[in-house]
C-alpha cells in the first residue's frame, strides 16, 4: 500500500523551523515500516488533482482530517490503517484542509472524514500530530513498545 500526506500549504508560512523539523523525524520514523509520502499543495484542487493523478487500477482511499469527521482513539486508528492494508487498497491518502475546511465537493470525494479531536488545532500541529499517529499505528501493529495503551 503506498501512504501519502497531503497537506494544504496556510496562506502564511509558519516561522517555526520545529513543525519541519518533527515533520522529518515522523516521516523518518514511519519509512521504516511504510514508504511514505508528503507534499504541500496550494489548494483544494490541486489536492483533487493528486488524487485524480493516484489513480491506477483501484481508486485511491481519500481520509479528510476534518472537524466533521469521526473520532478515533490510537488503536482504533491503527486498525483501520490494518484494515486498509488487509483490504489491498493500493494507495491510502491523509490530507489536512485549509484554514476554513474543506468544502462540500471535496467531502464528497472523499471514502473517509476523520478528526484528531474537538480542539482547533493551527495546521501545522495537526500534521505533526497526524503523522505521529501513523507512527504510533505502526508501532501499535508491531506491538513495539513506543505504544504503551491504557
Amino acid at each position: 500500500m503506498k501512504l501519502r500526506v497531503v497537506w494544504i500549504r496556510p496562506k502564511s508560512r509558519s516561522k517555526e523551523p520545529a513543525y519541519d523539523a518533527l515533520t522529518r523525524e515522523y516521516v523518518t520514523r514511519i519509512s521504516k515500516y511504510q514508504p511514505l509520502e508528503t507534499c504541500d499543495v496550494p489548494n483544494e484542487a490541486a489536492l483533487l488533482k493528486v488524487l485524480e493523478r493516484a489513480a491506477g487500477r483501484t481508486t485511491p482511499l481519500l481520509v479528510l482530517l476534518d472537524s466533521w469527521g469521526k473520532e478515533m482513539s490510537s488503536e482504533e486508528f491503527a486498525h483501520f490503517i490494518e484494515a486498509q492494508q488487509t483490504a489491498d487498497v493500493q494507495q491510502l491518502i491523509f490530507a489536512i484542509g485549509p484554514a476554513d475546511g474543506f468544502s462540500d465537493g471535496t467531502r464528497r470525494a472523499a471514502s473517509r472524514l476523520i478528526s484528531l479531536g474537538k480542539m482547533t488545532l493551527p495546521h501545522e500541529l495537526a500534521r505533526v500530530v497526524l503523522l505521529e499517529q501513523i507512527y504510533r499505528a505502526f508501532t501499535i501493529l508491531r506491538k513495539h513498545p513506543y505504544h504503551c495503551g491504557h
